[in-house]
């Protein structure tokens, strides 16, 4: 196993070598270029446009800022926010907290509801209640998240008016953890939508799989209640092929959390993202590209390791 995650970690190395260099090619060709943010400042004139130019290395070819970004990147240092001067990987840190407080909550509700739904319509196959969570969990897998959010704001924030519909905290007030949740349960909902509805569906064909073996209608004629032997015996060999799909969707958490944080306001990477690619701060666009990318390839990774530690019968040689 550790010669297995050694080689896919090697292996990896290309990949991300690949991955910078795509990145950091289109995000020189951003529109209005890397310096967008100054273009329609009336307080900067064009002679200080061109030592900013000069003074970032932005005169250079392209290719020979990419070799001296690979360089420094290699190091830990992905440069310095144009918009602030500070380092990128600080400045992206500031807004780690906030993203990953709206997935670990979006994880936790898709995690939890989808194996109640997907357990329950394993058991009660072809029931009314089968039905409508089937025909749910297809609605939720072909809504965009934005279009969904866009739908939840209309509903909850303009017309309602229950829940506030932007940023994690009200303006001018002291926080409180009540009020910061009351602003997360609009994208934690929207974000955890997607996710389950795919894994509830996966919970689904999985118990139905399981409990048609025979070991489970044994269990059944030994007089075990339906909770043992759908607790202890069913979901637990259920959860095998569960589980990396589970790890797979931590990593659409990540991705999607981009387009949820820029439509709900929420002040994390996603949103970060999105300012920086409207104002062409490059180098900070370029970091949180590169840095999700990392943790979708090591997601990855990590799905193949469970698989084979959860299922004996995997080896990898």
């Amino acid at each position: 196993m550790g010669t297995y995650v050694i080689r896919r970690l090697l292996l990896s190395i290309p990949l991300v070598f690949g991955i910078t260099i795509v990145i950091f090619f289109l995000a020189h060709h951003l529109p209005g270029g890397p310096l967008a943010m100054y273009l329609n400042t009336a307080s900067v004139t064009p002679e200080q446009l061109q030592h900013l130019t000069v003074q970032l290395g932005l005169d250079k070819p392209v290719y020979v800022q990419y070799v001296e970004w690979l360089g420094k990147a290699v190091r830990g240092d992905f440069g310095n926010s144009f918009g602030d001067g500070r380092p990128v990987l600080a400045v992206i840190g500031d807004r780690i907290p906030a993203t990953l407080e709206l997935m670990g909550f979006s994880f936790a509700l898709s995690v939890a509801l989808a194996f109640a739904f997907g357990i329950l319509s394993a058991l009660r196959r072809d029931s009314l209640f089968d039905y409508v969570v089937t025909v749910l969990s297809y609605a939720g897998m072909s809504m965009p998240i934005f279009w969904l959010g866009i739908l939840v704001i209309m509903l909850f924030g303009a017309q309602l008016h229950w829940l506030p519909t932007a940023g994690m905290a009200t303006a001018g007030q002291p926080f409180s953890i009540v009020d910061n949740l009351r602003h997360l349960i609009l994208p934690m909902f929207v974000l955890a939508a997607f996710t389950l509805a795919q894994e509830s569906r996966y919970v689904r064909a999985s118990m139905l799989e399981v409990i048609g073996q025979d070991y489970i209608r044994t269990a059944r004629a030994k007089g075990l209640s339906e909770g043992e032997v759908v607790l202890k015996h069913a979901l637990r060999n259920a959860l095998i092929p569960v589980v990396t799909v589970l790890t797979l969707d931590a990593a659409y958490l990540l991705s999607g959390a981009l387009v949820t944080e820029t439509v709900f306001a929420w002040p994390g990477m996603g949103r970060l993202f999105y300012d920086s690619l409207r104002e062409g701060n490059y180098p900070v666009v370029v970091g949180i590209a590169v840095l999700v990318s990392i943790l979708v390839i090591l997601l990855n990774i990590l799905a193949d390791v469970l698989y084979a530690v959860l299922d004996p019968r995997i080896k990898y040689n």
